[in-house]
Protein backbone atom coordinates (compact mmCIF):
# COMPACT_ATOMS: atom_id res chain seq x y z
CA UNK A 1 0.00 0.00 0.00
CA UNK A 2 1.65 3.29 -1.02
CA UNK A 3 1.58 6.18 0.71
CA UNK A 4 -0.96 8.12 -1.41
CA UNK A 5 -3.58 5.12 -0.82
CA UNK A 6 -3.33 5.10 3.39
CA UNK A 7 -3.54 9.01 3.14
CA UNK A 8 -6.64 8.63 1.66
CA UNK A 9 -8.09 6.02 3.62
CA UNK A 10 -6.92 7.89 6.67
CA UNK A 11 -8.37 11.17 5.84
CA UNK A 12 -11.89 9.06 5.15
CA UNK A 13 -11.97 7.71 8.21
CA UNK A 14 -11.19 11.16 9.91
CA UNK A 15 -14.22 12.90 7.52
CA UNK A 16 -16.56 10.09 8.38
CA UNK A 17 -16.56 10.32 11.78
CA UNK A 18 -16.88 14.57 12.33
CA UNK A 19 -19.63 13.68 9.85
CA UNK A 20 -20.81 10.82 11.95
CA UNK A 21 -20.08 11.64 15.67
CA UNK A 22 -19.32 15.84 14.71
CA UNK A 23 -22.30 16.67 12.76
CA UNK A 24 -25.16 14.03 12.61
CA UNK A 25 -24.78 12.47 16.10
CA UNK A 26 -24.67 15.72 17.88
CA UNK A 27 -27.84 17.13 15.56
CA UNK A 28 -30.14 14.12 15.16
CA UNK A 29 -29.13 11.09 18.21
CA UNK A 30 -30.35 7.85 15.79
CA UNK A 31 -27.92 5.55 16.71
CA UNK A 32 -29.14 3.31 14.64
CA UNK A 33 -27.73 5.66 11.41
CA UNK A 34 -24.47 5.83 12.92
CA UNK A 35 -23.74 2.27 12.56
CA UNK A 36 -25.18 2.39 9.61
CA UNK A 37 -23.44 5.06 8.01
CA UNK A 38 -20.63 4.04 9.18
CA UNK A 39 -20.58 0.67 7.95
CA UNK A 40 -21.83 1.98 4.24
CA UNK A 41 -18.54 4.24 4.16
CA UNK A 42 -15.91 1.48 5.60
CA UNK A 43 -17.59 -1.58 3.39
CA UNK A 44 -17.58 1.13 0.53
CA UNK A 45 -13.87 2.32 0.84
CA UNK A 46 -12.90 -1.45 1.17
CA UNK A 47 -14.51 -2.53 -1.67
CA UNK A 48 -14.10 0.29 -3.97
CA UNK A 49 -9.58 -0.18 -2.87
CA UNK A 50 -9.63 -3.67 -3.80
CA UNK A 51 -11.39 -2.27 -7.46
CA UNK A 52 -9.14 0.39 -8.08
CA UNK A 53 -6.25 -2.39 -7.35
CA UNK A 54 -7.55 -4.24 -10.28
CA UNK A 55 -8.42 -4.30 -14.00
CA UNK A 56 -12.24 -3.16 -13.07
CA UNK A 57 -11.66 0.37 -13.13
CA UNK A 58 -13.76 3.28 -11.60
CA UNK A 59 -16.41 2.28 -13.64
CA UNK A 60 -17.85 -0.70 -11.23
CA UNK A 61 -17.10 1.65 -8.31
CA UNK A 62 -19.84 4.27 -9.76
CA UNK A 63 -22.10 0.96 -10.21
CA UNK A 64 -21.62 -0.46 -6.82
CA UNK A 65 -22.49 3.55 -5.73
CA UNK A 66 -25.78 2.96 -7.34
CA UNK A 67 -27.11 -0.02 -6.12
CA UNK A 68 -26.13 0.52 -2.26
CA UNK A 69 -27.93 3.64 -2.65
CA UNK A 70 -30.87 1.90 -4.30
CA UNK A 71 -30.63 -1.31 -1.32
CA UNK A 72 -30.85 1.28 1.07
CA UNK A 73 -32.94 3.51 0.34
CA UNK A 74 -35.90 0.77 -0.48
CA UNK A 75 -34.87 -0.60 2.81
CA UNK A 76 -36.50 1.72 5.30
CA UNK A 77 -37.63 4.98 5.43
CA UNK A 78 -35.49 7.87 5.96
CA UNK A 79 -36.04 11.45 6.64
CA UNK A 80 -34.10 13.72 3.86
CA UNK A 81 -31.50 15.03 6.05
CA UNK A 82 -30.87 11.38 6.44
CA UNK A 83 -30.28 10.15 3.19
CA UNK A 84 -27.79 13.36 2.47
CA UNK A 85 -25.83 12.39 5.00
CA UNK A 86 -26.19 8.82 3.22
CA UNK A 87 -25.31 9.64 -0.03
CA UNK A 88 -22.18 11.97 1.88
CA UNK A 89 -20.49 8.53 3.66
CA UNK A 90 -20.90 6.93 -0.01
CA UNK A 91 -19.04 9.56 -1.64
CA UNK A 92 -16.66 9.80 0.83
CA UNK A 93 -16.26 5.94 0.64
CA UNK A 94 -15.60 5.94 -2.92
CA UNK A 95 -13.16 9.51 -3.10
CA UNK A 96 -10.88 7.54 -0.64
CA UNK A 97 -10.64 3.94 -1.91
CA UNK A 98 -10.90 4.30 -5.70
CA UNK A 99 -7.95 7.50 -6.08
CA UNK A 100 -9.10 7.94 -9.63
CA UNK A 101 -8.08 11.62 -9.00
CA UNK A 102 -5.18 13.10 -7.23
CA UNK A 103 -4.60 13.14 -4.04
CA UNK A 104 -4.80 17.10 -3.53
CA UNK A 105 -8.54 16.73 -5.75
CA UNK A 106 -9.44 13.69 -3.45
CA UNK A 107 -8.90 15.30 -0.17
CA UNK A 108 -10.50 18.62 -1.59
CA UNK A 109 -13.98 17.35 -2.41
CA UNK A 110 -13.79 14.93 0.93
CA UNK A 111 -13.60 18.48 2.49
CA UNK A 112 -15.96 19.92 0.53
CA UNK A 113 -18.34 16.94 1.13
CA UNK A 114 -18.24 17.61 4.81
CA UNK A 115 -18.29 21.51 5.15
CA UNK A 116 -21.32 21.29 3.04
CA UNK A 117 -23.44 18.59 5.01
CA UNK A 118 -22.15 21.13 7.91
CA UNK A 119 -23.66 24.21 6.27
CA UNK A 120 -26.79 22.58 4.90
CA UNK A 121 -28.10 21.03 7.73
CA UNK A 122 -26.87 24.13 10.36
CA UNK A 123 -30.21 24.54 12.85
CA UNK A 124 -29.61 28.08 11.57
CA UNK A 125 -29.94 27.48 8.66
CA UNK A 126 -33.78 28.43 7.64
CA UNK A 127 -34.66 28.43 11.22
CA UNK A 128 -38.08 28.48 12.26
CA UNK A 129 -39.54 26.31 8.83
CA UNK A 130 -41.31 23.13 10.02
CA UNK A 131 -43.07 20.57 8.61
CA UNK A 132 -46.02 18.42 10.09
CA UNK A 133 -48.50 16.03 9.32
CA UNK A 134 -51.71 16.68 11.21
CA UNK A 135 -55.04 14.85 11.38
CA UNK A 136 -57.83 17.23 12.52
CA UNK A 137 -61.03 16.33 13.62
CA UNK A 138 -63.11 18.35 11.01
CA UNK A 139 -63.89 18.00 7.43
CA UNK A 140 -62.61 21.20 5.77
CA UNK A 141 -62.79 21.72 1.74
CA UNK A 142 -62.37 25.42 1.79
CA UNK A 143 -58.69 25.76 1.21
CA UNK A 144 -58.31 29.58 2.85
CA UNK A 145 -60.32 27.97 5.98
CA UNK A 146 -58.09 25.45 6.03
CA UNK A 147 -54.99 27.38 6.20
CA UNK A 148 -56.44 30.12 8.62
CA UNK A 149 -57.76 26.83 10.57
CA UNK A 150 -54.02 25.63 10.65
CA UNK A 151 -52.44 29.17 11.33
CA UNK A 152 -54.54 29.37 14.64
CA UNK A 153 -53.37 26.06 15.33
CA UNK A 154 -50.09 26.35 15.12
CA UNK A 155 -49.66 29.78 15.48
CA UNK A 156 -47.83 30.04 13.02
CA UNK A 157 -47.63 31.57 8.99
CA UNK A 158 -48.73 28.97 6.95
CA UNK A 159 -46.26 28.64 3.90
CA UNK A 160 -47.72 25.74 2.24
CA UNK A 161 -50.49 22.55 2.74
CA UNK A 162 -51.20 19.38 1.24
CA UNK A 163 -54.71 17.79 1.99
CA UNK A 164 -53.56 14.05 1.95
CA UNK A 165 -57.29 12.53 2.75
CA UNK A 166 -60.94 14.75 3.06
CA UNK A 167 -63.01 12.36 5.17
CA UNK A 168 -66.67 13.37 5.14
CA UNK A 169 -67.89 10.09 6.49
CA UNK A 170 -65.72 10.55 10.13
CA UNK A 171 -65.24 14.44 9.48
CA UNK A 172 -61.44 14.51 9.25
CA UNK A 173 -59.12 15.98 7.26
CA UNK A 174 -55.38 14.58 7.11
CA UNK A 175 -52.56 17.49 5.88
CA UNK A 176 -49.31 18.15 5.46
CA UNK A 177 -48.58 21.21 6.39
CA UNK A 178 -45.47 23.43 6.02
CA UNK A 179 -45.00 26.90 8.14
CA UNK A 180 -42.57 29.45 9.85
CA UNK A 181 -43.22 30.34 13.43
CA UNK A 182 -43.96 33.87 14.12
CA UNK A 183 -41.28 34.06 16.90
CA UNK A 184 -38.61 32.53 14.63
CA UNK A 185 -38.87 34.98 12.23
CA UNK A 186 -39.25 38.45 14.67
CA UNK A 187 -43.21 38.96 14.40
CA UNK A 188 -45.60 38.85 16.86
CA UNK A 189 -48.86 36.39 17.26
CA UNK A 190 -51.04 39.01 16.33
CA UNK A 191 -48.96 40.11 12.96
CA UNK A 192 -48.89 36.48 11.72
CA UNK A 193 -52.95 35.85 12.24
CA UNK A 194 -53.44 39.07 10.79
CA UNK A 195 -51.69 37.59 7.37
CA UNK A 196 -53.52 34.63 7.41
CA UNK A 197 -57.20 35.94 9.15
CA UNK A 198 -59.05 33.32 11.17
CA UNK A 199 -62.67 32.70 9.96
CA UNK A 200 -65.30 32.66 11.87
CA UNK A 201 -65.86 29.18 13.23
CA UNK A 202 -62.45 28.31 12.32
CA UNK A 203 -62.30 26.08 15.18
CA UNK A 204 -64.51 24.14 17.72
Amino acid sequence: MNPETLMLIVADLVAATILTFGLYWRRHYRRDLVVAFFGINVGVLAVSAVLAASEVGAGVGLGLFGVLSIIRLRSDELAQHEIAYYFAMLALGLLGGLGAAPVAWSLSFMGLVVLTIAIIDHPALLRGHQRQQIIIDRAIRDPHELRAYLAALLDARITAVSVTRLDLVNDSTAVDVRFRRAAAEGESREHSVDQTPVLSGAGR
